[in-house]
């Protein structure tokens, strides 16, 4: 048990969405929370460029150690397997896979420093198969591959690595991807087990389970906040 950890945390993405609701509950949770993203009061950073994520990587740790992270930044990208461009796939592998193993990676000697560290990964629903979805889903499932990766490597130093798999959350993202009157989101609505949308919220009480420090001994997870979702066949 850490006693008092560094308790700075960054949110990649957090100006909006899933991410704003996480920074709102990590600040509940009394933690100082740096957020990145390209728009909002954080640091302002394109994450889908490595070399705008470098530099604000630099400015966030200019003012102390970082130990705790939550790689919150995606986006989707849909389109059919045979209509996804290349352009599409190195975006999507861009924004939501290349720009969490940047951060991360800049945080790891902040995280070894201090005996102690807090990786929380936000992958996707999506990356157990979804119609529309090969860039997105493939890049939402190698976020659950780095995550297996970092908790066999970083556990002896007291660093915990996990993901968090949303289903459909009431996001401006989800509503982009899947307009409100298309048949197949209403499917999507009603397959839902407990019969509801996801809120941001959920998914933060998820992070803040895994951020809390004593939370140390579950690492290399992935939790769904589906609303049951990922219980039997259900795949649309």
């Amino acid at each position: 048990m850490y006693a008092h950890p560094p308790r700075r945390v960054l949110v990649t993405g957090g100006a909006s969405g899933i991410g704003a609701a996480i920074a709102e509950r990590c600040r509940a949770d009394g933690l100082e929370v740096v957020v990145i993203d390209r728009a909002g009061e954080g640091i302002r950073a394109d994450l889908s460029d490595s070399g705008s994520t470098a530099a604000a990587l630099e400015a966030a740790l200019a003012e102390g150690p970082i130990t705790s992270i939550v790689n919150n930044v995606g986006a989707v990208f849909p389109g059919s397997a045979e209509e996804q461009t290349l352009g599409d796939l190195e975006a999507a592998w861009s924004l939501n896979l290349r720009s969490a193993m940047q951060c991360t990676q800049a945080l790891i000697p902040s995280m070894k420093g201090a005996g102690f560290g807090r990786i929380v990964t936000i992958s996707s629903r999506a990356a157990l198969g979804k119609e529309l979805r090969s860039a997105y889903a493939a890049t939402k499932a190698g976020l659950i591959g780095l995550t297996r990766v970092w908790a066999l490597e970083l556990g002896r130093y007291g660093v915990t690595a996990n993901a968090i798999g949303p289903g459909p959350i009431a996001t401006p993202l989800f509503e982009e991807a899947n307009p409100a009157d298309s048949p197949r989101t209403q499917a999507i609505v009603e397959a839902i087990p407990v019969q509801r949308m996801g809120t941001p919220e959920d998914v933060a009480h998820a992070a803040s389970y895994f951020l809390d420090e004593r939370s140390g001994f579950v690492t290399g997870q992935t939790l769904y906040v589906c609303g049951g979702m990922t219980v039997g066949s259900v795949a649309i």
